[in-house]
């Protein structure tokens, strides 16, 4: 309720907003009121001039000079001052508001002065005062005033005048009783006299005349007022609004640093630049290493202020440079080459501070536009410097790349493949390896894993390490496995028909697959269509698949089995959810990663760990095996432990389906009874 009657008085807090608004509101108004002044005032000394120089004035100049000319040279002198200051302030040249509210009071006051002095005295003419009601209008309606400043105002002015013409007779009053005096006796002449200034006083009729305009001019002050403080708010509501929506199309919302478009727009300014030297600015590009598993450890809530924190830092690091978020964990900066190294180092050494039990990284990729390859396109240089920092990741030695030939021909060929991808499917460069897995029984071979191979005319044979990465990033991984599946159930048709061996094949499905296509229901159509036993396809998800979307990837793995295909949990003990996934899961076949392997003769933990995830699987009723085998010693303690498969250079390669053939076809492998003739 306070706050109510203080805003009607207009006594409430404005924000400057606001008080820019009313000022430049009346700046605006003050524009108009002058104008009109100076041409009335113009008007007003021409017009008595002519009635001078025409002799039909009656009194002296001097009257008329202290009357009314002193009066409207001052008003027009005011308005002329004014006219000057608003226009100069319209058009953004002065910004002394200070002077403007002077200027701007003292013109009210004048215009005010001028009614009263010139209405008081057309009353004692008889005539009507117009003058003086103008000037109330022309200050208190076209300029916008507090409601409480203009009820002083008004009220005041009001006063003056009432006191100026409360003991004055009205000339049409004062004729009439000296018109009548002449027929009357001296002493009934002196008692006429007598009333009339004893009834000199106002009338009912103009004092209720004044009230009335007071009133009237009152209210209309307060309803301009309120208008114009509504517009003020709304105007400001709408100005905040484009305010948010400017920063949010500049600024990151989650560490208020600017975001990617900034930093393309300012990028390209200051590369064009003839004073930017060019030869020594570099784009960065940082990454924290290990950020996910740190999320999924402490919660996005730690994982946010962690990126603030980090945000900070950099922008703290590389003071007066351009820095902005990309996405996630990553951040670019463009600065001067000159002095980065030893900032890099600096910024490197600050996030260690903020490690727990994680080991955080900040890996650093680096592109200089300088040489004959020099990109200064912001979105590439970015890429590049991106390119050189994903080149060092899950290098624990080396934290910091920068872009180089050698990267530049791995870029080419990471363009190459994501362009050239449905090309290859169409034209047959994709083919399929077969890696034979045996079982520790008889060495025989009881299964296959498919795995892709790009066979290409400029490139020669691609292995996977050089296309499966680069075909995830860029989400094509999908339009890959699915040709891997055709290829596969083609293969096993062929067999079928000729009655040759083939024995069931492992297919390698990435996380993407169950997000960008119908993989399990591609995989049902191929198996039908080529008229594939179900128990010929088996699918392996790797363990890193499954730390996302957990149910999304459970109903996909759960169709997969009731469609009658086997399981398998691939590179089993490569990340730290290991357990966690066989608690969450059900898989037929548990695969060991072959880190496990490596430094076995001279590592002695290596044995007893194999030994025990050996004898986890028998207990959860899986089928153990162990990849990346290399010598007999390996494949003896393997087969002494209970695994029942293995898979390794001891035994093949990966090989296209004719080389495996002939490698069983001349003893040095061989294949499972039940496998070594397919029939329907």
């Amino acid at each position: 309720m306070k706050q109510k009657i203080l805003r009607w008085l207009g006594l409430e807090h404005q924000s400057p907003y606001v008080k820019n608004h009313f000022y430049a509101t009346n700046m605006r108004s003050s524009i108009y009121m002058s104008v009109v002044v100076i041409v009335l005032e113009i008007w007003m000394i021409i017009r008595m001039s002519r009635m001078w120089f025409r002799g039909e004035l009656p009194n002296p100049f001097s009257y008329y000079l202290e009357k009314y000319y002193i009066n409207y040279f001052l008003l027009l002198g005011a308005g002329i001052v004014m006219l000057v200051y608003s226009l100069l302030y319209i058009a953004g040249k002065t910004k002394y508001r200070r002077v403007g509210k002077t200027l701007l009071y003292a013109f009210s006051f004048i215009c005010i002065y001028f009614g009263i002095k010139i209405s008081v005295g057309d009353y004692t003419k008889g005539e009507q005062m117009l003058t003086f009601l103008t000037m109330e209008l022309f200050t208190v309606c076209l300029l916008v005033w507090r409601p409480v400043v203009g009820f002083l105002i008004l009220t005041v002015s009001y006063l003056v005048y009432l006191y100026k013409i409360s003991g004055l007779v009205p000339v049409s009053g004062a004729y009439s009783v000296l018109h009548d005096l002449g027929d009357l006796t001296p002493e009934e002449a002196y008692e006429k006299l007598q009333a009339v200034n004893a009834s000199s006083g106002l009338s009912d009729a103009t004092k209720i005349n004044l009230f009335t305009m007071w009133l009237s001019t009152l209210l209309f002050c307060i309803s301009n007022y309120h208008k114009t403080l509504s517009q003020a708010l709304k105007d400001e509501s709408l100005e905040e609004a484009n305010r948010r929506l400017s920063d949010a199309s500049i600024m990151d919302e989650l560490t208020g640093i600017h975001n990617m478009f900034y930093f393309r727009t300012e990028a390209e300014k200051i590369v064009g630049y003839v004073t930017t030297d060019r030869e020594n600015i570099v784009f960065l590009y940082f990454d924290i290493e290990n950020f996910k598993y740190y999320n999924e450890k402490y919660g996005f809530q730690a994982g946010n202020t962690l990126l603030r924190d980090v945000a900070k830092l950099i922008e703290e690091t590389f003071p007066g440079s351009l820095v902005s978020r990309l996405s996630d964990d990553h951040f670019v900066v463009l600065t001067k080459h000159e002095g980065s190294m030893e900032r890099i180092k600096s910024l490197s050494h600050k996030i260690h501070g903020y490690q727990k039990d994680l080991h955080l990284e900040l890996k650093c990729g680096a592109y200089r536009p300088v040489g004959e390859d020099a990109d200064l396109d912001p979105s590439v240089a970015c890429d590049r410097a991106r390119f050189a920092c994903n080149s060092v990741k899950r290098r624990y030695e080396q934290h910091f790349q920068q872009y180089d030939k050698q990267l530049e021909q791995r870029l080419r060929l990471k363009q190459y493949i994501t362009n050239n991808l449905d090309a290859a499917i169409e034209n047959g460069y994709i083919e399929v390896f077969y890696q034979p897995i045996v079982t520790t029984e008889d060495s025989s071979i009881v299964s296959l894993e498919a795995l892709a191979r790009w066979r290409d005319p400029t490139h020669g044979l691609l292995p996977p390490g050089s296309f499966i990465e680069i075909l995830e990033e860029h989400r094509q991984i999908h339009k890959l496995d699915q040709c891997i599946i055709e290829q596969v159930c083609r293969d096993y048709r062929e067999a079928a028909d000729k009655g040759l061996a083939f024995a069931p094949v492992s297919l390698n499905f990435s996380r993407l697959d169950f997000e960008l296509c119908d993989i399990v229901g591609f995989l049902e159509t191929m198996a039908e269509t080529y008229r594939v036993p179900r128990e010929y396809l088996d699918v392996e998800i790797t363990e890193s698949a499954l730390t996302d979307q957990q149910g999304f990837l459970q109903a996909a793995l759960t169709r997969l089995r009731q469609a009658g295909h086997k399981v398998w949990l691939d590179d089993f003990g490569s990340g730290y959810s290991s357990l966690n996934v066989l608690k969450d899961y059900q898989f037929d076949v548990l695969k060991i990663d072959m880190k496990f392997l490596s430094g076995f003769s001279g590592n002695q933990k290596t044995r007893p760990i194999l030994n025990n995830i050996v004898s986890l699987t028998r207990q959860l009723n899986m089928i153990s095996l162990t990849e990346g085998v290399e010598t007999q010693e390996q494949f003896d303690f393997l087969r002494s432990i209970g695994c029942e498969r293995v898979q390794g250079y001891l035994f093949s390669k990966p090989v296209p389906l004719s080389t495996l053939r002939e490698l069983i076809a001349d003893g040095k492998l061989t294949i499972a009874q039940e496998y070594a003739q397919v029939t329907e």
